[in-house]
């Protein structure tokens, strides 16, 4: 289940891990959409990478949620409110995985690893990319989804009130939102691209709060998914601390970014990301399928532009991740420090 550790895959888990904190800090996400299908292409069976990623990002989401509760970011009613059910979600997402592991095998696992993260990444990061390029033009700031102002309304017991997401809404709005959070965390190791869109559309918070909020509910579920995990001795923990050793660095990096930029910027990084490894991912399924014989056998030379696509597509993400952050977060930087020295020039005159 475990593959042989070589230095160029150590190096190769501390570069991923660094990208993916950096994701983490700034869009709220674990960055494991980024990191599962990493590690799944340095050779971890999908249930090994699950686990492991699972383990791996809750004391980095810790971090991450600790950071930006300085900033004021984190609601942490709403963040314990999802919490609760999500922690429900990720009993039924174990499940799951484990069934496929011990029917089908490591190749059903990656097969269903792969195509959930196709179909998720391809319909969410549509979606986000519209919404954010939609809020981009002409600088118009975000404003609350039609469907959060129409749930906001539904006066069901018990009514909730988050004020740092400054929301008043149904408890049971936020039941499915935290739900399919958790069962995705546990299934795919991924939660943060189906929690922070459904507490931006669904729940009405801001991009800023909710990528916040949901390092919470990452830290939460996740430190719960770990004990499961680990009880079915399915998580590697070299790739365990390997990825967290560099992803400790890159969440606080990404957590402070935030603080430069605008949300239609988070939005546009998580879409960009998405789309990219849903490429990635997508170009294996063909071979997981002739692996389980649902397909004739790939030739070798269509396995290997395939094999081929899916790596470059992955190294792709991770660079487009990295330079979109930085240059966002160093441009809000000299904005920040040009606006307040015209400010000490205009207090100065005065």
């Amino acid at each position: 289940m475990f593959f042989d550790m070589t230095i160029t895959k150590v190096v190769a888990l501390l570069i991923v891990g660094l990208i993916g904190g950096l994701l983490s800090g700034f869009i709220g996400s674990g960055g494991a959409f980024v990191l599962t299908p990493a590690m799944m292409s340095l050779g971890a069976p999908g249930a090994v990478a699950v686990a492991s990623n699972m383990c791996h990002k809750f004391p980095k989401a810790m971090v991450g949620t600790y950071k930006r509760w300085k900033y004021g970011q984190v609601d942490i009613k709403l963040g314990l409110v999802m919490a609760a059910t999500a922690i429900v979600g990720v009993q039924i997402g174990i499940k799951v995985q484990k069934i496929i592991l011990d029917h089908w095998g490591n190749a059903g696992s990656n097969l269903y690893v792969s195509v959930v993260f196709v179909l998720v990444l391809v319909v969410v990061g549509a979606y986000v990319l519209r919404d954010a390029l939609k809020s981009s033009k002409g600088n118009i700031e975000a404003k609350t989804s039609k469907l959060a102002l129409y749930l906001q309304k539904i006066e069901v017991w018990p009514m909730m009130e988050f004020k740092v997401a400054n929301v008043r809404i149904s408890a049971w709005v936020t039941v499915p939102v935290g739900l399919f959070t958790g069962m995705l965390a546990a299934t795919i190791a991924v939660g943060g691209f189906i929690g922070v869109p459904g507490m931006i559309y669904v729940v009405g918070a801001s991009a800023m709060v909710a990528s916040a909020t949901e390092l919470l509910v990452a830290f939460i579920m996740g430190a719960w998914g770990s004990v499961q995990w680990g009880m079915a001795g399915l998580i590697d923990i070299r790739m365990t601390l390997l990825i967290l050793a560099g992803s400790l660095i890159g969440v606080q990096l990404g957590a402070l970014g935030t603080t430069y930029v605008k949300d239609h910027t988070i939005k546009l990084v998580m879409a960009a990301v998405m789309l990219i490894v849903a490429v990635s991912r997508g170009a294996k399924v063909p071979g997981y399928l002739a692996d389980l014989d649902l397909i004739p056998h790939l030739q070798h030379q269509f396995s290997v532009v395939l094999n081929s696509i899916s790596f470059w597509a992955l190294i792709a993400a991770l660079g487009v991740a990295a330079i979109i952050i930085s240059v966002a977060m160093i441009n809000g930087m000299l904005q920040d420090r040009a606006e307040k020295q015209v400010h000490t020039v205009q207090e100065a005159a005065g």
